[in-house]
């Protein structure tokens, strides 16, 4: 923790090829009065922090929240947790009975749960809004280059064509019943956008038990109202390469989720060049920014845009974000200079 009082934890993860995927470069976040000059513990009204952890999404997610006279602590926090483990549960890709295996296996997924149903809904709306820049089945994608670098070396232009040919969201079917590919070979990948949903569950999960303020962090954040009367919840963002330096914090306000994308999460050349985020419509990187930080009315939706932000670059992503409207963002590029819709939501350090 800096002098400022702001949890500066490590992403967690290498960052070196093929290592899998850390953290996401939104450092850590921690309100506390200690922003102000001193106290060791943020309050609010009648209120002290309370803080919980666990691991989910490898990495350590964390539910922050006051606690207020007559609350029940421990069912809000169980309450939480449980949502986080049943979305990490729906967006497994490692589990081969979990839905999203058994979609893959047979290319339709009977009776789909409500929890799929409504995150796999998420996600293609951002995949429609982006025009395909967020794509949830580029997992053949990923699958390609994890190949090659297992054979240490870079995907060729022949397999990565072959992997686009099998995505494209508009290939997945989301009916009344099931859920189908009508093209071979399908895969989905939800590792863009289930943190940030998750985020949204448990922000709601913790209004519905009487928290009146909280900060969770489930890898990306989401506050509900305020640690005192005059302190908001503040996150660090990290810098895309030094993840233990802080490049710019921001106050969310009540109800604001933040969410972060960068190249150095994981990385197939050591200039950064090539790295987990990928164009669907090519299967090779974007060149221009490493890392967005996106503010949003909704952790899915922060989520899901600071991914395709990565892929459209800061022009595109300035359209989009006017036209959709309530969305703030802080592009990293490459070469280390920071711009930001709006100076005053992220404040340099």
């Amino acid at each position: 923790m800096n002098g400022d009082g702001i949890d500066e934890r490590a992403r967690g993860g290498a960052l070196a090829r093929a290592r899998g995927m850390s953290r996401r470069a939104v450092i850590g976040g921690l309100a506390t009065a200690a922003l102000a000059g001193g106290g060791a513990a943020a309050t609010a009204v009648e209120g002290t922090q309370a803080r919980r952890s666990a691991v989910a999404f490898g990495t350590t997610v964390t539910i922050t929240l006051i606690a207020t006279p007559g609350l029940d602590v421990e069912a809000a926090f169980a309450a939480g947790f449980a949502e986080i483990r049943a979305v990490e549960a729906a967006a497994n890709l490692f589990d081969p009975q979990s839905e999203l295996a058994r979609l893959e296996r047979d290319g339709r997924l009977e009776r789909p749960s409500a929890l799929l149903r409504e995150l796999l809904a998420a996600a293609l709306r951002l995949a429609a809004l982006t025009d395909g820049a967020f794509d949830p089945t580029v997992q053949p994608i990923w699958r390609a280059w994890s190949a090659a670098a297992a054979a240490g070396r870079l995907a060729g232009d022949e397999a990565l064509a072959a992997a686009v040919a099998r995505s494209g969201w508009h290939h997945l079917r989301l009916g009344d019943d099931a859920l189908s590919f009508d093209r071979p070979g399908m895969a989905l990948t939800l590792n863009g956008i289930a943190q940030g949903y998750a985020c949204d569950r448990v922000v709601a999960v913790l209004a519905r038990h009487g928290v009146a303020a909280a900060l969770v962090d489930s890898g990306e954040f989401g506050a509900r109202g305020r640690p005192a009367a005059d302190r908001a919840w503040t996150v660090a963002i990290a810098d895309p390469r030094d993840d233990g330096r802080a490049i710019a914090r921001t106050a969310l306000a009540d109800g604001r989720f933040l969410a972060t994308s960068a190249d150095s999460e994981t990385h197939w050349t050591a200039d950064f060049a090539e790295h987990h985020i990928v164009d669907p419509a090519t299967g090779r990187s974007p060149r221009e920014l490493a890392e967005v930080t996106v503010a949003a009315a909704s952790g899915a939706s922060a989520d899901g845009l600071s991914t395709a932000a990565m892929v459209l670059g800061e022009e595109k992503s300035r359209q989009l974000f006017r036209r959709l409207g309530g969305i703030d963002a802080m592009f990293v590029h490459k070469d280390g200079r920071i711009t930001t819709t709006d100076a005053t939501v992220f404040a340099a350090r």
